[in-house]
């Protein structure tokens, strides 16, 4: 069986939240090591129906062969931008709930072949489907400084993106950047000592925004989001975990849009939103992980979870 570890985050406030129940169809869009999906299955029985997708071909055959034995369970490689085909094509035309667990596996992380991480050298990569042409090391060698700044700035939040930006561009010009833990040290380096972030190490913004772009991540939460919102019964439920404020705002907004709140800007003098109130939104405020699991899985400590209920 191929290995795929990933502990899991917040399964029983997600399923406490989502409230699964038997012979219900699920669908988990971030398959990865399957630890929700496990719970669900136990909710729903053998009368349910789970479909578990993920962009990751190693999560997508490790999942085959741990469900091997399930006939109530399909398994899918595709990117959960894409939930309105794959399950059209699975003949599946309405679901009761749907969890979207999103960021970067333990397996990813802890795999330095795949290059999400800058704790051992690898190549700087980041795909989370291996078949793709571009990888994160084409935008680290290949793009203007004024877009790599862009991007830093914009999918990673990062304050000293230009600076970053316009060490990478020098750094290149002598030769490609071509692991990992080398991008990383350039990164810190340009960041003044003083103003590096004391919890997270000061390539982690970069790195995240490397990855969101390389993985095209904000357009396919958007989409993939919409998607569930759509085809979910009215009763059904749905959870998305994100780890950074970006995805987490993208999902905020998408439910709040959904629950019939106003989006225009404050100044504006006049509404001009047309008031959906498809779904209720079931958490006024993220829900995040307990002391004791952070002290078990420091991974979580960043999580965010949001549920929302179909009118």
């Amino acid at each position: 069986m191929i290995e795929y570890k990933h502990i899991p985050v917040m399964v029983n406030e997600v399923i406490h939240l989502l409230k699964p129940k038997k012979g219900e169809c699920w669908v988990n869009a971030t398959e990865g090591g399957g630890g929700h999906s496990k719970k669900i299955l136990e909710a729903i029985g053998d009368e349910g129906t789970l479909v578990g997708i993920d962009l990751d071909w190693i999560a997508k055959e490790a999942a085959e062969k741990r469900y091997q034995d399930f006939k109530n369970v399909k398994i899918v490689q595709g990117n959960f931008g894409d939930l309105a085909e794959i399950l059209q094509n699975l003949e599946i035309k309405k679901i009761d709930g749907i969890i979207f667990d999103l960021g970067v596996s333990s397996h990813q992380l802890d795999c330095k072949e795949r290059g999400f991480s800058f704790k051992e050298a690898g190549p700087i990569d980041m795909r989370f489907d291996t078949k793709q042409e571009l990888r994160a090391g084409d935008l680290v060698n290949d793009l203007p400084e004024e877009e790599l700044a862009r991007i830093l700035w914009e999918f990673g939040e990062e304050r000293w993106a230009r600076k970053i930006a316009r060490r990478i561009v020098s750094f290149r010009y002598k030769k490609r950047i071509e692991d990992t833990v080398e991008l990383a040290k350039i990164i810190e380096a340009a960041i003044p000592p003083k103003a590096r972030p004391r919890r997270i190490h000061a390539a982690t913004r970069s790195f995240q925004a490397l990855r969101v772009v390389t993985n095209s991540e904000i357009s396919s939460l958007q989409r993939g989001l919409e998607a569930a919102i759509e085809i979910l019964v009215h009763g059904g439920r749905i959870g998305v975990i994100s780890y950074e404020s970006l995805s987490d705002s993208i999902v905020k907004s998408t439910f709040r849009k959904y629950a019939g709140f106003c989006q225009c800007p404050p100044a504006m003098p006049q509404c001009f939103c047309q008031p959906k109130n498809i779904i209720k939104i079931l958490t006024t405020k993220p829900v995040r992980p307990s002391e004791e699991e952070i002290s078990t899985n420091p991974r979580a400590r960043s999580a965010r979870l949001r549920v929302a209920q179909k009118n």
